[in-house]
């Protein structure tokens, strides 16, 4: 499968930039058929439980999942794993809509990342009519303090509309963290924009234009998303993103980036590395679905955690070649 194209880069080593194929991971495949999350009872998870955030945490996995009640409202979910795979879920929610900017719509699609001894949530506050990027802080994983909005929707430099999906670099480069995330062009596109801070808390537009914009004809011609958190290879920066074509079918694709300037695009993936296969991504509350928000290394493979048809959670493997 093509994903893993994927997996060579995330080794950090020579690889499609050089001609290098298929030389240093082996084995990519969905670990389980079957969902690891799934929706369950009545209540604030019963709609659905998707796009994951994965950590690991003092040796545990620690995911943050959107959930759904029967209403469409969003909150996280908090789920503990010891093998990346068998999760035990709290029976509440850690963050639920409180603000003017969460009122009814929620929290949804989470991305996590530890800097410090700080754990730094970027997820999307929509009150049913806006959705918006937010940010809160935690030491814990449990308790979160907001910060608000980050970058607030129809004010951006190309974004005219909506903002989402902050994926941060979690180091900084030239002296300032970066971040890319999701905005709306006025073409109606949802494209790839790219933010700066000093502090992790104001963020600042960095580009007149998408820095990972829409190609007309392929498998990312309607939305391009990031996905996890970037990591940084001695290639450059890897960020793994969602892309939707014309039919809103979601792929994953993958773009490098250049480590001394994240605006500058080295490789792009001209084929998606991932695609719906089984009949939970292709049927839930959005059909034809899979959309991976999280990542984590751990003995010697990566785990990639994604959401399958906007209903369950996935994870596929991948092993590394010593």
């Amino acid at each position: 499968m093509k994903m893993l194209h994927l997996l060579i880069l995330l080794a950090g080593v020579p690889c499609l930039l050089s001609g290098r194929a298929f030389e240093y991971f082996r084995d990519f495949h969905r670990v389980s058929d079957q969902p690891i999350i799934s929706p369950r009872g009545d209540g604030w998870e019963s709609g659905g439980t998707f796009n994951p955030a994965v950590v690991i945490d003092h040796g545990k996995f620690v995911m943050l999942y959107r959930a759904q009640d029967g209403n469409g409202t969003s909150r996280l979910g908090y789920a503990e794993s010891t093998d990346g795979i068998h999760f035990s879920r709290r029976s509440q929610p850690v963050l639920s809509p409180e603000t003017d900017y969460e009122k009814d719509g929620g929290v949804e699609d989470p991305r996590l990342v530890k800097i410090g001894t700080t754990y730094y949530l970027t997820y999307t506050g929509y009150n049913k009519k806006d959705a918006q990027l937010c940010l809160a802080v935690s030491k814990d994983l449990i308790h979160w303090d907001r910060k608000g909005v980050i970058l607030p929707a129809y004010k951006g430099n190309w974004n005219v509309r909506w903002t989402k999906s902050g994926a941060i670099i979690p180091q900084k480069i030239n002296g300032k963290y970066w971040m890319y995330f999701l905005g709306t062009s006025a073409n109606k596109t949802d494209e790839t924009g790219l933010a700066y801070s000093a502090d992790l808390i104001h963020w600042s537009e960095a580009t007149r234009v998408p820095v990972l914009p829409a190609r007309p004809g392929k498998f990312d011609s309607r939305v391009v998303e990031p996905g996890p958190p970037p990591i940084v290879t001695k290639d450059g920066i890897l960020l793994i993103y969602n892309g939707a074509d014309d039919n809103l079918v979601y792929r994953t694709g993958v773009a490098l980036f250049s480590s001394d300037d994240p605006s500058k695009v080295i490789w792009r993936s001209d084929e998606p590395i991932f695609a719906p296969a089984l009949n939970w991504e292709k049927n839930g509350q959005v059909p034809n679905v899979v959309f991976v928000e999280g990542m984590v290394r751990r003995n010697g493979h990566y785990l990639f955690y994604y959401g399958g048809a906007d209903k369950y959670v996935g994870v596929a493997q991948a092993d590394l070649v010593h």
